[in-house]
């Protein structure tokens, strides 16, 4: 008896009758699967010590197990053909493409084959709680010659065995209201199994595995864990740590490891305490990890040129590979931040004591000596480990106030010998940018800001200066350098690669541009420069912002890894993250790659380390893939709660998203992101173009476009789920619903429209 998606076989057992319950479905597939040897209804049943009396109920749950597709009696997978597939099918869903629909694989497949592409319609109410790795019985339609749209049958996995929810109190008793906007039924929580909670707390809570309530058979939990009011606004956050299994406490032997941690003598090191090196960060950062400084290079053969520092706390110092720190450090990945708090990657006694250039306050670090010549060309390099001292703490805001003729008392004394040089500095750094063609996306980003008591939010557009590009530049220099000088040594190093796009992504790019009369060659060689050229085409038209949303989305996604691929986006050869190790093990790595290859002291690479850097910029890179989902989910649930009390309000926004099952609206005064159900849109009946991201109108021709203004009403509004419910406001916006010549189309034309329209699938509105 084989499973349809077998994995590597290791024998595991577990608890049946006498004492534990029945095994679940997924356990025994998983004894199937990692069983090194053919199995039967014998082997399970003597595992999970199953007895006489359940041999029945074991023989059902295979017969349903076989029924799903989840079991083949044959030894290989079934030899489908891409083109002909059977018309009910069990899938697994993979992946989730640009418009938001969900993708799916046949579940037992040959890894040898190409895969046909499923399209999973979630149209229908009951099916919109699909997700990425669950599995479906699904019935297909073939739409192309190895493209298929899939409708769901039945989900086969199991019920989750853990639900985080809101406690509410009704006539009829007690339930949990899932936080998970994609649940669609409550749970039965009776006071017995409350644990004390009170109706309105956020708790975590276990699902009663084999029972059902008596109520409109709502299965039963208990709480497990009370995480406060629901209602307050800091529950937000304490969600996406929850739904994202954040660690978010650290190991008492880390902790202690930290408070040991103290000053250290010069010692060796270079002595950096004289020069004015100063931060610069966001007015609401609690770390400083990067100090910059710059001064006119003396050299007579680099005229022009300039003498860059770029100093980093040296936390390889005070976190040793191996110890209790690094391990709580390299389980997190990284620093995750919320609108209201931080899980930083490690302890506060080190990311906001000793690893912080506070002001005046000698601190150790890795020192990056630069050279640049006046084209902003990186000519020279050296790291030194050092001891400075920061003459300033200071803001973006603040310092590009001074740059512009309006110093506050801390910056006054610094605009001459500190803050000009870094200027001028920065203008050669970015003209060798822009020399390289570096892509350059000016997407907007709006910051969510909680008032001191977490009774309020407000969102705020986050203004791009100079300052904060200065910075950019500095620290893309000295992570430049970190790559070369460890290629130099033949040091491990890992790197930050971003590979180019995907070339299907990007033929999907060149048919939506040839709609607006540009011409994208085909089977050339992209480089961020042609994209570059793409974005100053439409800049200042109506479709700019679709552009730039498409050519984002066309992009890989960058990661860790210790061969070295190249930065497509920054167009780079060489790019490895150095400048803050504090908040990122990547570059804690990078830092002791550099202490070992530079024989620096204490603190390097332990021996023969390199030979994990490949599983651990795996691990690392999903940490961070990790925790940018949870500080989205977390930015979506404060942007509903600022919307809530705009329920009915009117407001502009862009198509930020078509799928088949509605629109997806960005709204221009918070940022936030909103639904259009198709079952609102119910003036016609819409195709979804995937080429051309768009929703056609079969009768009148009405055409919504990715990019497109619309004006919209907010309908509903979930602040725990971040759900926003938004309607289309018919009032003739500049793009937005595009209208044909105001004459119905005849029956013939539609035949005839119909028919040339290949890969577009019918969706009808739901009135």
């Amino acid at each position: 008896m084989n499973v349809a998606k077998a994995k590597s076989p290791k024998a595991r057992t577990a608890p049946g009758k006498g004492g534990a319950t029945f095994p679940t479905s997924d356990q025994i597939l998983q004894f199937i699967r990692d069983s090194p040897a053919k199995v039967g209804k014998r082997e399970i049943a003597r595992a999970f010590h199953i007895k006489s009396n359940d041999r029945i109920r074991l023989k059902q749950t295979l017969k349903q197990l076989k029924a799903d597709g989840l079991l083949d009696d044959r030894k290989d997978k079934p030899d489908m053909d891409p083109a002909r597939l059977p018309s009910v099918l069990v899938v697994d869903i993979i992946d989730q493409d640009e418009d938001g629909e969900l993708l799916a694989r046949p579940s037992a497949w040959d890894e040898g084959k190409p895969l046909p592409k499923i399209y999973l319609s979630i149209d229908k109410p009951h099916h919109g709680g699909l997700a990425i790795g669950d599995r479906v019985l699904a019935r297909l339609n073939k739409i192309g010659k190895v493209d298929y749209e899939a409708r769901t049958i039945r989900k086969l996995q199991n019920s989750p065995t853990r639900v985080l929810g809101r406690y509410e109190m009704s006539t009829t008793g007690g339930r949990l209201r899932p936080v998970d906007r994609r649940a669609k039924k409550d749970y039965l929580l009776n006071e017995d199994q409350a644990n004390g909670a009170e109706p309105g707390e956020l708790v975590l809570a276990e699902v009663l595995s084999g029972q059902r309530g008596p109520r409109l058979g709502l299965k039963p939990v208990r709480v497990l864990e009370r995480l406060g009011s629901a209602k307050g606004l800091k529950s937000f956050s304490l969600i996406a740590i929850h739904e994202h299994n954040l660690p978010d406490e650290f190991s008492h032997a880390a902790i202690d490891l930290a408070k040991q941690a103290g000053p250290v003598d010069l010692g060796t090191r270079e002595d950096l305490r004289n020069i004015p090196l100063v931060t610069i960060d966001g007015a609401d950062a609690r770390d400083f990890d990067d100090a910059v400084f710059a001064a006119p290079d003396d050299d007579p053969k680099n005229s022009s040129g300039w003498r860059l520092t770029v100093a980093i706390a040296d936390v390889a110092h005070y976190v040793r590979a191996g110890d209790a720190l690094d391990r709580e450090a390299k389980k997190r990945g990284n620093s995750t931040y919320f609108p209201d708090r931080v899980l930083p990657m490690l302890p506060e006694a080190l990311s906001n004591g000793w690893c912080s250039l506070v002001p005046n306050q000698e601190r150790p670090c890795l020192a990056a000596h630069l050279r640049i010549n006046a084209q902003g060309e990186l000519i020279g390099y050296k790291f030194r480990r050092a001891l400075m001292k920061s003459a300033a703490r200071l803001t973006y805001e603040e310092v590009q106030q001074a740059i512009d003729g309006n110093p506050n008392e801390t910056t006054a004394a610094l605009v001459g010998p500190v803050l000009a040089p870094l200027y001028q500095a920065f203008r050669a750094l970015d003209g060798a940018r822009a020399e390289r063609g570096a892509l350059d996306l000016d997407l907007p980003e709006r910051r969510v800001i909680v008032n001191e008591a977490q009774t309020a939010c407000r969102i705020e557009k986050r203004d791009r200066l100079d300052s904060h590009r200065l910075i950019e530049e500095f620290m893309i220099t000295a992570n430049i350098a970190a790559a070369k000088e460890l290629e130099r040594l033949r040091q491990a190093c890992m790197y930050r690669i971003h590979e180019p796009p995907d070339p299907i992504k990007i033929e999907a790019l060149a048919e939506v541009l040839d709609s607006f009369g540009y011409r994208l060659a085909r089977g050339q060689v992209i480089r961020p420069k042609n994209l570059n050229g793409i974005l100053a085409k439409f800049q200042g038209k109506p479709e700019s912002p679709m552009i730039s949303e498409l050519i984002l989305r066309s992009q890989s996604q960058a990661q860790y890894n210790p061969k070295n691929r190249g930065h497509f986006g920054l167009a780079l050869t060489h790019y490895a993250h150095f400048t803050s190790p504090i908040r990122r093990y990547a570059d804690l790595l990078v830092h002791r790659a550099l202490v070992s290859g530079l024989k620096m002291g204490p603190g390097g690479l332990e021996k023969g380390a390199g030979a994990e850097f490949e599983q651990i910029g795996e691990a690392i890179s999903a940490c961070e893939r990790r925790s940018i989902a949870a500080e989205r989910q977390a930015v979506d649930r404060f942007t509903a709660a600022f919307l809530a009390d705009r329920v009915g309000a009117a407001m502009p926004g862009r198509i930020s998203g078509i799928t088949r099952f509605g629109l997806f609206i960005a709204l221009e005064e918070s940022g936030g992101e909103g639904l259009i159900p198709l079952r609102a849109l119910t003036d016609d009946y819409y195709d979804h173009d995937r080429s051309s991201h768009s929703l056609t109108g079969r009768r009148w021709g009405r055409s919504f476009r990715l990019g497109d203004r619309v004006s919209v009403k907010i309908e509903e509004v979930e602040p725990l789920t971040g759900s926003v419910i938004l309607s289309l406001i018919d009032s003739g916006q500049e793009n937005g619903g595009r209208e044909n010549s105001g004459q119905e189309k005849s029956g013939q034309a539609r035949r005839k429209d119909s028919g040339k329209r290949r890969g577009k699938k019918r969706i009808k509105k739901r009135k």
